[in-house]
C-alpha cells in the first residue's frame, strides 16, 4: 500500500513539475542553485539603488517548489509526505540598507492517523507534531525569514528572522523548511584573509514547528500532555534542561556565537568557533584543512578539535543527554571534548573521504541547532555520534557522472560508518553499521529541476546490556528518500 501511495505521489510531482517548468523556465541565468545538502546558493542578488521607489521595484523574488518523502520502520513502519515550497523576496539596497522576507508551505496530503504522529522519526520534519497531536492540524504555513540588512563592501548586519549558518548553528534544509533563528547577526572581511562571523540568537524555529521556540530548553508544562513538542525537541536535545528548570533558575537561554576563517596561508584554511549560552554551556572548536597534490591527485587532510565547557548545565540536567547518568565518570558534568581526523583523496570525477572521530570519556556534547560537531567526518545521515566515550569511523565515496562524461548531472555519494557507543551506559543507543546511498540529478532540459534519492540501512546490535543490566533497544532500521525541487 506504501509503495502504490509512492508512486502516485512521484507521478503527481512530476507532473507538476514538468507544468511549472514550462511556465517559469527562460534561458536566463538561474538566480539560484541547490549544494548538494539542498540548501541554495544565491547566484544573482539585488543591486544598490538610488531611491525608494527602486528599492521595492529592483528586488527579486525566488521560488521553490518541493516535494519530499519518507518511509522508513525505524521503531514502526511510518510514512509522510511533505509537499509545498517557498517563496522570498530580497529588496534592493538603498544606502546600503534592505531586507528579505521569506513565506514558506509544507502541506501533508498523504499521512497516517493523527494518533501515529509520534512515530514519525525522519519524516517528523515536514509537519508539526504538536499541531497535529492538539489540532488535527496538517501542514504548516511561517514567515520563517523576515530580517533588515545594512551592507558595504566589508560588512553585513542583519536583524530579524533568519539562516544562521555557523559550526552549531545551519539551516539543515533537508526537508521543507529551513532551521531559522531570530537575532542579530554581523559577517565582515574587514580583517586580512578572514571572513568572520558574529551572532547573537534569542529565539530558534526548527524545522517541524509552526512557531519560534527556546533554544536551550526542553518543554515539560504538566497541564499539557505533548509539551515536549512546543520547546527545543531536536532528537540532539538536552530532555534534562527543561524549561520549568531554567525559569527556576532564572536562565534566559539566549545563543552567543563568533566564527573565523582564515587562509593567510596557502593551501591551509584556519576555523575557529566560539559558541554559548551563558550560564549553561560553552565550546570552542578548531579546525585545520590542508591541500596539497600528488600528481593528479588532490589530497585533503583535516584535523578538528572541540572543547565543551560546563557553564552550569550538568548540574541542572547531568551529564546524559537523555538524563541517563549511570556509567558516567561525573553524572552531573558536561565538559567534554572532541577529536577528529579525516583526509579526503580527488582525482577528475571520483572522491574519496576517510574520517575519524572521538568523543571524550565525560560529557555528552550539546548541539541541538541542526549543527552537528562530527559533521563533515564521521557522521552519517540521521546519525547522533557525539554521546560520551563514542568512537566512529567513517568512509566516503563521491562519484560525479556528469564530470566522467557518462550522466550529464548525475552525481551518487555512499557512506559507511562503523559507530562505537559506550555498552556500559543505559543513556547511550547500541553499536551500530550504517551504510548510505544518495544520488541527485540535476536536467538540463529543465534548468532548476533537482531530484534527490536517498536510502538507508542501519544495522544495530539487539543484544548489548548496559552496566545497570538493561536491554539496549535495536538500532536496526531501513529508511527510503525521496525528494524533488524546483527552482524558479
Amino acid at each position: 500500500m506504501k509503495m502504490i501511495k509512492l508512486k502516485s505521489i512521484v507521478g503527481l510531482v512530476l507532473g507538476i513539475v514538468s507544468v511549472s517548468s514550462m511556465a517559469f523556465a527562460s534561458g536566463d541565468m538561474a538566480k539560484r542553485t541547490l549544494k548538494s545538502n539542498m540548501t541554495e546558493v544565491y547566484k544573482v542578488l539585488p543591486p544598490e539603488v538610488d531611491n525608494l521607489s527602486d528599492m521595492f521595484t529592483g528586488g527579486e523574488f525566488y521560488g521553490r517548489l518541493r516535494f519530499n518523502s519518507f518511509l522508513s520502520d525505524k521503531g514502526e513502519d511510518h510514512y509522510v509526505i511533505g509537499a509545498g515550497g517557498s517563496l522570498i523576496y530580497k529588496s534592493a539596497y538603498l544606502n546600503g540598507f534592505g531586507f528579505t522576507a521569506g513565506l514558506y508551505t509544507t502541506q501533508n496530503p498523504w499521512h497516517m492517523d493523527d494518533a501515529d504522529a509520534v512515530l514519525y522519526k525522519a519524516g517528523k520534519g515536514v509537519l508539526s507534531r504538536y499541531d497535529v497531536l492538539t489540532q488535527g492540524k496538517y501542514g504548516i504555513t511561517s514567515l520563517a525569514q523576515a530580517y533588515l540588512e545594512y551592507q558595504n563592501k566589508a560588512m553585513s548586519v542583519k536583524a530579524g528572522r533568519l539562516i544562521y549558518e555557523s559550526f552549531l548553528t545551519k539551516s539543515n534544509d533537508t526537508k521543507m523548511i529551513p532551521n531559522t533563528f531570530e537575532g542579530v547577526t554581523l559577517s565582515t572581511n574587514i580583517i586580512p584573509n578572514t571572513k568572520f562571523k558574529a551572532a547573537y540568537l534569542t529565539r530558534q524555529k526548527l524545522r517541524d514547528h509552526s512557531e519560534f521556540h527556546h533554544l536551550l530548553a526542553y518543554g515539560d508544562d504538566a497541564s499539557d500532555p505533548y509539551a515536549s513538542y512546543t520547546q527545543n525537541d531536536d532528537p540532539a536535545m538536552h530532555k534534562g534542561l527543561t524549561f520549568s528548570k531554567l525559569q527556576e533558575a532564572g536562565i534566559d537561554d539566549k545563543l552567543i556565537t563568533f566564527e573565523a576563517k582564515n587562509n593567510a596561508i596557502d593551501n591551509l584554511s584556519l576555523t575557529f568557533n566560539y559558541t554559548a549560552v551563558p550560564d549553561l554551556v560553552s565550546s570552542a572548536m578548531i579546525q585545520a584543512d590542508y591541500r596539497f597534490d600528488v600528481g593528479e591527485l588532490k589530497v585533503s587532510p583535516a584535523l578538528r578539535y572541540m572543547k565543551q565547557f560546563d557553564d552550569g548545565a550538568g548540574e541542572i540536567g547531568g551529564a546524559n543527554l537523555k538524563t541517563k547518568t549511570f556509567g558516567y565518570s561525573d553524572p552531573d558534568s558536561l565538559d567534554s571534548a572532541l577529536y577528529g581526523a579525516r583526509v579526503d583523496l580527488a582525482q577528475d570525477a571520483w572522491k574519496l573521504r576517510f574520517g575519524y572521530t572521538k568523543i571524550a570519556d565525560e560529557g555528552d556534547l550539546i548541539a541541538p541547532w541542526r549543527g552537528f560537531p562530527t559533521g563533515g567526518f564521521s557522521r552519517a545521515m540521521a546519525q547522533y555520534n557525539w554521546y560520551a566515550n563514542t568512537k566512529t569511523y567513517m568512509v566516503r565515496a563521491d562519484y560525479d557522472f556528469g564530470k566522467a562524461g557518462l550522466v550529464p548531472g548525475l552525481k551518487a555519494f555512499v557512506r559507511y560508518a562503523i559507530q562505537d557507543f559506550d555498552d556500559n551506559k543505559p543513556g547511550v543507543q547500541a553499536d551500530s553499521n550504517v551504510l548510505t546511498l544518495d544520488i541527485l540529478k540535476e536536467f538540463d532540459a529543465f534548468p532548476g529541476l533537482y531530484m534527490k534519492t536517498r536510502m538507508a540501512y542501519v544495522d544495530g546490535d539487539n543484544d548489548t546490556r548496559a552496566g545497570d543490566g538493561m536491554l539496549k533497544s535495536d538500532s536496526s532500521y531501513n529508511e527510503f528518500r525521496f525528494e524533488i525541487n524546483y527552482l524558479f
